[in-house]
């Protein structure tokens, strides 16, 4: 629902704080500034005076929530080179680990903080390691427990008397709230990743916005496990009301009155045929994704500089309002990692055969419609109105990489290797 290529402002520097200066250096502070502008000394003005800002912090790293990588030439995000000599992040046994997760050489991190003495230790080097991918899988988790969390409060308080009201703790419009905090929330804990948090949307950016393919599969792993293991704290939360509602060890599926387990994942309503189960999902996905990258467009004068601090928050209404507009005949799964992992979750807990069956056989839908979906959104997007690089703006509309895969790819990886993506 996550979610790295034109170029954008690098937020790959920002300083903490600075010591105040005398008279004398602000003259001579506003001297440099001058000379800068007046373009001559060109070299002086893209340096940067460690003397003059010592609290300053390199990170190498994209904004939260980023879908845009800012890589300079020395592997870092635009900012000073790397000190190869004191920090941790340099050492070779670590870019090899992350080079064959098909992660960046150099993980996201403060260079002052890679410079301590706990960063040697152990645990601060399989974190080092494994960050983005850490950052994936806890973004998805609390997308899941906030989404299945909503969920589960909504059907299992159906006709609570003792509630606020009389009737249950929520409606239909929790849940959609529930997704809603739970993709901006996600989004804020794993900015360092890029904040994909759907492998269809990292699946779009690895096709369109050149994110390197190397790094799908390690993310789809992490963000397939995130919702895995929220499924699984949802149930041990929830079992008592469970055990309440459907009777102690019998638990059901939709359409079954009292069924639990829509709590987990998506079922279709029962009217739905297959073309239109798959065609809720392709167009909610593809509404997604469209989105997603006018949010990340610079150059789209409708939003500030790539969403920049209010991207959360512009997915935060996109969810809410996809919810409350598509939501209702399919439940608006979009996102495989949210629906397939608790969905074998369930399975695994005693819902039985019928989570695959049920619908007939609807499980693969939200599977393979969202990827079917975001690629189209993407796509459309960069065919009617995005100008930055993208294959759709290559001579025959990207068509020429289709027709020889093999040479694309490895001009894509000759790049990135120039670029230190790889």
């Amino acid at each position: 629902m996550s979610n790295n290529h034109p170029e954008e402002q690098s937020s790959g520097q920002w300083a903490n704080a600075q010591t105040p200066r005398s008279n004398e250096e602000w003259s001579q502070a506003s001297t440099r500034h001058d000379r800068q502008f007046s373009g001559a000394t060109h070299v002086q003005a893209q340096s940067h005076d460690a003397d003059e800002e010592p609290m300053k912090l390199n990170r190498w790293s994209t904004r939260p929530g980023d879908h845009v990588e800012h890589i300079g030439k020395n592997g870092d995000a635009g900012g000073a080179p790397l000190d190869t000599n004191t920090t941790t992040s340099s050492s070779q046994g670590l870019q090899y680990a992350r080079t064959r997760l098909g992660l960046h050489p150099h993980a996201p991190i403060a260079e002052e903080h890679d410079m301590t003495e706990y960063s040697k230790l152990y645990w601060s080097k399989v974190r080092l390691a494994l960050r983005e991918p850490f950052a994936e899988f806890f973004g998805v988790m609390l997308l899941v427990l906030f989404g299945d969390g909503a969920v589960a409060q909504v059907v299992l308080s159906t006709g609570d008397t003792s509630a606020p009201g009389g009737n249950g703790y929520g409606n239909y419009q929790s849940v959609n709230w529930g997704w809603a905090i739970g993709v901006m929330l996600g989004v804020y804990v794993a900015g360092d990743s890029g904040a994909y948090l759907n492998p269809a949307v990292t699946f779009t950016n690895c096709l369109l916005r050149k994110l390197p393919w190397r790094r799908f599969p390690v993310y789809f792993l992490a963000q397939f496990l995130g919702g895995l293991v929220a499924a699984a704290i949802i149930y041990a939360n929830y079992v008592n009301a469970i055990n309440a509602v459907e009777g102690q060890g019998i638990r059901t599926v939709p359409p079954n009155p009292t069924a639990t387990a829509g709590i987990f994942c998506t079922y279709p309503k029962a009217y739905m045929t297959k073309v239109s189960m798959f065609f809720s999902e392709f167009i909610a996905s593809a509404i997604l994704m469209f989105t997603i990258f006018a949010l990340k467009d610079d150059t789209n004068n409708g939003v500030s500089a790539g969403g920049g601090n209010w991207f959360p928050l512009g997915l935060f209404f996109l969810i809410f309002g996809i919810g409350a507009c598509f939501g209702v005949e399919t439940g608006y799964a979009i996102n495989l990692a949210r629906d397939f992992g608790p969905r074998l979750m369930s399975y695994a807990l005693g819902y039985g055969h019928e989570v695959w069956s049920a619908g007939g056989y609807y499980f693969w839908i939200p599977m393979v419609a969202p990827f079917c979906g975001c690629v189209f959104g993407g796509v459309l997007y960069d065919l009617c109105i995005y100008t930055g690089p993208s294959p759709i703006n290559t001579k025959w509309l990207g068509l020429r990489d289709v027709m020889h895969p093999r040479s694309a790819v490895n001009q894509r990886i000759q790049l990135q290797k120039k670029e230190g993506l790889v």
